[in-house]
């Protein structure tokens, strides 16, 4: 016992789970209803559950998707890209172009999604080449894309913000007729088990803690470290992608400026969150995943405290702070010192 509880107190997600914890505490002290599930009918009469426990779900896909990318990026690369939102507009602005001259149909839909996929690959390879082959820090290399991104994707669709109607659509970005539950929050499910399958039956996970860990001695043992840092930003482009979509189909139409902004700082702050050390190597998409919901509760939590919409992102950064500080490794240094010596006293009373 003494030893699993050990080795729980080791592992990354201690922080993301402690923090969803605290928040679901708070909300259930503040107001016991917070998180009670309601079965309604929508404005096209299919039976859907609603609820916090669902907003926080579903208004979190986009972020936890991304989240998901950003880590294996921040893995390999040992930094962050910032243009994760402008590239999301792209490959939305990509998608919306190819379904608007077409009629909408589920294959339509297909070819438009795997279109927005190469698109956003493409300039993902090509913040990877710029990190990766000409050993820019990844921060600056992505800073290009995310200045000019939103400019790119208004012209996709020449300089219009274009929308598109369609029950199918309808159907990826609320629900299903038939499924009770939002259909983002089962892409995130579908995505993530995908992922994680990869990670398992694949070498990608361990190629990529690799090169995060010790870039040299990973080039030593044969792994082409340019190749690993190009495909994991590619992968992010993948993810941006899948976020771009879900968002087009939420709303029906393509907003270059506003689709997912500032949605990169989040995704940062979840893969930190998740107990991920932003300087690369191991990573835990767990904990990214995790940390992608407490950003959502929290949000979800200071609305239903009334806080000023102007309010939210500095009450957000607060909590944030606290959270981070308390995954740092000095508080787990110390942490790990005062439960050793918790134990060690423990176990001499038991001896005398």
């Amino acid at each position: 016992m003494d030893n699993a509880f050990k080795k729980f107190t080791r592992s990354p997600l201690v922080v993301p789970l402690f923090a969803l914890l605290l928040i679901i505490v708070f909300n259930l002290i503040r107001d016991v209803g917070f998180f009670e599930l309601t079965v309604t009918t929508n404005n096209i009469g299919n039976t859907v559950l609603s609820g916090n426990i669902i907003s926080i779900l579903n208004g979190a896909s986009e972020l936890a998707i991304l989240a998901i990318g950003m880590t294996l990026v921040t893995a390999s690369s040992k930094g962050q890209d910032i243009s994760v939102g402008a590239a999301a507009a792209i490959a939305g602005s990509v998608f919306v172009r190819v379904l608007r001259e077409n009629e909408i149909t589920m294959p339509v839909i297909l070819i438009a999604f795997l279109a927005s996929c190469v698109v956003a690959m493409i300039f993902g390879a090509f913040n990877g080449t710029l990190v990766a082959v000409f050993r820019i820090q990844p921060m600056i290399a992505t800073l290009i894309l995310f200045t000019a991104g939103r400019s790119i994707a208004y012209w996709i669709n020449g300089g219009a913000t274009p929308t598109v109607e369609s029950p199918l659509l309808g159907n990826i970005g609320s629900f299903i007729p038939g499924i009770p539950i939002p259909t983002p929050i089962l892409i995130v499910i579908v995505f993530s088990v995908l992922v994680a399958l990869i990670l398992r039956f694949t070498n990608l996970g361990l190629y990529t803690q690799a090169v995060g860990i010790n870039e040299k001695s990973a080039r030593l043992n044969g792994i082409n470290t340019v190749l690993m840092k190009i495909l994991s930003f590619m992968l992010l482009g993948v993810c941006s992608a899948i976020a771009g979509a879900i968002n087009v189909s939420r709303i029906g139409l393509i907003n270059h400026e506003t689709l997912l902004m500032d949605i990169e700082m989040d995704a940062i702050l979840a893969v930190a969150i998740g107990g991920n050390a932003l300087s690369g190597g191991k990573f835990s998409l767990a904990g990214s995943v995790i940390g992608a919901y407490v950003i959502q509760a929290l949000t979800i939590t200071l609305y239903a405290m009334k806080v000023p919409s102007t309010a939210v992102k500095a009450c957000k950064a607060v909590v944030i702070i606290a959270i981070v500080v308390i995954g740092s490794p000095i508080v787990k240094a110390y942490a790990i010192e005062l439960r050793n010596r918790l134990f060690q006293k423990s176990v001499n009373v038991t001896e005398s």
